[in-house]
Parts: structure tokens; sequence; C-alpha cells
């Protein structure tokens, strides 16, 4: 992706973000001048990856297959482990009309995915094969608001504003807007973004930047460059 095209949909899930009365947390407009002077005091938002994320998955075609993600906090592995801490993550979406989250899973991550407003939220269920991989012949049962909820191999859920599912390791997943763009929550535990998204096809996590202008606001993909 272009650091141009970065900043434009930056731009956008601002003015659509604001539309919903929803605030982004101070960090979330520092230039990257200003994060680079404050590096120090902001070491727990740098380590934990909380902030700006936008991603085509390194396909190049972000209107079609991509994402927008702001971490709003995440705790840490090691108090996940140990069971108690801060063992929680939280997450700002955004799903553009028809814009796929390609199907994945997470090997430690539960998380809700909650229709914060806008459109309906599609998101199509399978379940997994013995060893957790994909099973394009395996149904399951998830949590819909709370109630358990049987779905079929391949079904879609169609969430309304209000309504979420609480998907678990082992739960497969693509999600998207249908019939417009959709302000998507999500409330996990610990987020690691860097080895616990399980793609079903080879695909990258965060997309390659070409810097054809300067950074709007920094990438959480950004910080182990322009931080150092």
């Amino acid at each position: 992706m272009k650091r141009s095209q970065v900043n434009a949909i930056m731009a956008e899930a601002e003015g659509f973000i604001a539309r919903f009365g929803f605030a982004l947390p101070p960090f979330a407009w520092w230039s990257p001048d200003e994060f680079r002077a404050r590096r120090a005091a902001a070491a727990r938002v740098i380590a934990a990856r909380m902030g700006w994320d936008i991603t085509d998955y390194g396909q190049g075609r972000f209107d079609r297959l991509g994402l927008f993600l702001f971490t709003l906090r995440n705790g840490e592995l090691a108090d996940l482990t140990a069971g108690r801490g801060m063992c929680y993550a939280e997450k700002l979406l955004i799903s553009r009309q028809d814009q796929l989250a390609p199907m994945h899973t997470h090997r430690l991550k539960a998380e809700d995915i909650i229709n914060r407003g806008g459109a309906t939220l599609a998101v199509q269920l399978y379940g997994s094969d013995p060893s957790g991989g994909f099973d394009p012949a395996a149904g399951g049962t998830v949590r819909c608001d709370g109630m358990a909820r049987a779905f079929a191999p391949g079904e879609v859920l169609r969430l309304a504003p209000g309504e979420s599912v609480t998907l678990m390791p082992g739960d497969w997943h693509a999600f998207w807007g249908e019939g417009g763009d959709v302000l998507i929550g999500e409330v996990s535990t610990v987020n690691d973004d860097l080895t616990d998204n399980v793609f079903r096809e080879p695909i990258g996590r965060f997309a390659a930047i070409e810097e054809d202008e300067a950074p709007r606001h920094l990438l959480v993909s950004d910080y182990d460059r322009w931080l150092a």
C-alpha cells in the first residue's frame, strides 16, 4: 500500500468513527515526531502495539480484501499465561461494504466481535478438524449475545448494530460489511497479531508500505522502524 492511501484511509476512518460518538485516545493523534519525542513515556503503548493498523494482507486490494483496526488497549501474554493481571484487549475496527477480512482463526485468543453501528456485519463460520485446522465440513457452536447458537459449515451470521458473536480458538471466521460500512468492537483476551493469526490461505497479516508521502500517524507496524 502507498502511504498516501494509508493516510486517506485514516482520514476517512476518523470521520466514520466520530459519527458514532466514539473518541480515540490522545496518542492516536500524535504526529511521528511527537511519537518519537514521547517514546519513553509511551513504551507500553509501543510494546503492546496499540494504535493504528491498516492492512491489505499484502495483497494490494484493500477495497476488496482489507481491514481498518485501532488497538485501544492490550494486556501481556505473561499475565495471560499466569491467569492473573491484564489478560484482556480491545480494538475498534471498520469493515467496509463487501470488504473481506479473510478466513482465519486464533490459537490463543478468544474474542467478542460486536457490531457497534452502521450496516450489517456478516460473519462466515467453520469449525476445526481435530488438530485445529480448517475443516470445510465442520460446523460448531458459538455464543451470540451470550446465547448458544449452532452453525452449519460455512453458515453466515448477520449481526445488526448492538449484536455480537463470541469466537473461541479454533472457530474459523471471515467477515465483511453487508449493505454498507460497519463499525466493529472487539473485546478479547490478550492480542498478539505477530503470531496468533492463522489464515486459511498463505497471506500476510500486515501491509508493505511504499513511502510516497509523510505519515499522518504511525501504524503499529511502523514502530520498530520509526521509533528504534
